[in-house]
């Protein structure tokens, strides 16, 4: 009977994500796709700096630095998202469009959108990104926490040694920032 109640509701569900996902994978226009994302970054930063000026310097000052879009959905037990955005590196202005792909588990429901912004201090960390990937399993929320590194992190939290990250919900900064379960990779597609 468990197993069952189960299978009603995740069936349909896995049905869904097919079919949103079958949408999506037909043709795709290139320029129109890097264009957005382009728009979103400069969006999102103009954003992010109203709500957290000293993020500006950090940026400024920084190695690189990647902006994502993301939309996740939560049903019962299974959720997920996805996302897109680019990678610049500040030093050769080289931009790599690249993908988010989340998924979660346990209760829950809901719909949430978010951006997200990197912050690479070095070129060790921002190749790292960019080339091999990103995934955060292990924890679930990282505190958005000054620490010790000055003014230009404020509203930022470090997850990485050399790699800060600034969330924003339509509520404004995230104090608590979700990463459990996502994945960062390139877009092969668009670059």
């Amino acid at each position: 009977m468990f197993i069952t109640i189960n299978l009603r509701f995740i069936i349909p569900l896995v049905l869904l994500m097919v079919t949103v996902a079958s949408v999506y994978a037909g043709d795709r226009d290139v320029a129109k796709e890097q264009k957005e994302i382009r728009e979103k970054t400069t969006e999102t930063l103009k954003w992010l700096y109203e709500l957290q000026p000293s993020a500006k310097e950090a940026i400024k000052n920084s190695y690189g630095y990647a902006v994502f879009s993301n939309f996740g959905m939560k049903i019962l037990v299974v959720g997920g998202g996805k996302g897109k955005g680019e990678a610049i590196n500040k030093k050769t202005g080289k931009e790599t469009f690249m993908k988010m792909l989340e998924l979660q588990a346990g209760l829950g429901m809901g719909i949430k959108k978010f951006r997200v912004v990197f912050v690479f201090e070095n070129k060790k960390v921002f190749n790292k990104f960019v080339n091999s990937g990103w995934e955060f399993g292990g924890q679930s929320t990282v505190a958005a926490k000054l620490d010790d590194q000055g003014g230009a992190f404020t509203g930022a939290a470090i997850v990485s040694p050399g790699v800060w990250i600034y969330q924003l919900t339509e509520d404004g900064l995230a104090l608590e920032l979700t990463v459990k379960g996502t994945k960062y990779m390139k877009d092969k597609d668009l670059n």
